[in-house]
């Protein structure tokens, strides 16, 4: 009898054997998706599903969900649900060897493994939602390191207040032969680009608007994958991206996403070449005494240097001073610190330019070396 038509009958049952290193792999894997605090109970658990010589687990928070899936000794196949938290906590504490898991009666299971003998409560399976299936049709094939790197670049500037609903999200444009990714909070906008690239598949361009949780979520699973590409697919509501064994699904944002070219800047022309290690101490060591609001940091670029400064009226004064090879005209500007040194973080090591038209128009950093990404990140100035 097939695991479906058990469940269907009541009388599902599920035993199987798997190693502590592989099932703990998975939950780890799955941690981010789980709800911390939902009205909803059945979402603090996994769905485990048992058959052939696999293990699926699927968590969910109906907006993202994520499946998984480990090799597993399959003694009965069927499914059940497990509290996601308290099964983590627990199997992280367990010897490394090999756990049973069994259903019992009234969804309750049982967790064996060498001396440890514990039941869980669990749920009816019956009661966790039931999950979109992975479109085949127009399935486009993404470099995983290229993902992982726009993701890097651009995730920090996603918003985070509610009410500013589309961005809330990054836009990812995919074209024949480009992928781009913006994100921005209003206040600041990272912006990233890739040629040389083929999509197949893909004619004119592919605009989709991708969660900030979403995000996250793949930066992590990026992060931990050896897989060379991913599988991006979406239907009317839903993104599907496939990282090896791994499933996220996620609820797509709907809206309009801002006119994010009408801001890139045109013509900064004043432009200063800074170390970002020495630009990022410099900053952190003046934005101490910013005013902790606003955290204002005051640029002034001059002949041969930079001077960074910040005051509050709590906490003083501080100045700093770069030395640099700019010969053009002064100009004052402020900047929110914070913003700054997320995009140094982002680009790590190496020098960047400072590009600034005057006191009152955006100021656009991006990496000074020319690279397979064309990189920038545009911040509003502030009033100083």
């Amino acid at each position: 009898m097939p695991a479906e038509a058990l469940a269907a009958t009541g009388t599902s049952t599920m035993e199987i054997t798997v190693s502590k290193f592989e099932l703990l792999r998975e939950l780890t894997a799955t941690q981010g998706v789980v709800e911390r605090k939902t009205t909803i109970p059945i979402l603090s658990n996994y769905l485990f599903e048992a058959g052939g010589d696999r293990l699926s687990l699927t968590a969910t928070d109906l907006d993202l969900s994520l499946r998984t899936s480990c090799a597993a000794k399959v003694k009965k196949e069927g499914s059940c649900t497990i509290p996601a938290r308290k099964l983590h906590d627990y199997v992280k504490l367990l010897p490394d060897a090999e756990i049973t898991i069994k259903l019992l009666e009234n969804h309750w299971v049982s967790i064996r493994c060498g001396r440890s003998n514990t039941k869980m409560v669990g749920m009816a399976r019956s009661n966790f939602p039931t999950l979109p299936v992975f479109p085949t049709a127009s399935t486009v094939k993404i470099p995983a390191q290229v993902l992982r790197n726009m993701i890097a670049k651009t995730g920090f500037a996603i918003a985070s207040e509610e009410s500013r609903y589309t961005l809330n999200g990054a836009l990812m444009v995919l074209k024949p032969e480009s992928i781009t990714m913006v994100a921005t909070d209003g206040h600041r906008l990272a912006h990233i680009e890739r040629g040389g690239e083929k999509f197949e598949g893909i004619s004119g361009e592919m605009k989709t608007l991708i969660p900030k949780k979403c995000m996250d979520e793949l930066r992590s699973l990026l992060d931990s994958t050896d897989a060379e590409e991913i599988d991006f697919a979406k239907d009317e509501s839903t993104l599907f991206f496939r990282i090896g064994n791994r499933l996220l699904t996620s609820r797509q944002l709907t809206g309009q996403f801002p006119n994010y070219e009408a801001v890139l800047p045109k013509d900064n022309s004043r432009s200063v070449n800074l170390e970002g290690g020495e630009l990022g101490a410099a900053i952190a060591r003046v934005a101490q005494f910013a005013d902790e609001r606003s955290r204002a940091v005051r640029l002034k670029l001059e002949k041969g240097e930079v001077k960074l400064s910040a005051s509050s009226t709590e906490t003083g004064e501080s100045e700093d001073s770069i030395e640099t090879s700019y010969q053009g005209d002064s100009l004052t500007i402020g900047f929110n610190a914070n913003y700054i040194i997320d995009f140094l973080k982002a680009v790590g090591a190496g020098d960047v330019k400072l590009e600034l038209k005057d006191a009152q128009s955006a100021g656009q950093l991006r990496p000074a070396e020319g690279e397979d990404y064309k990189y920038r990140y545009i911040v509003m100035p502030m009033r100083i």
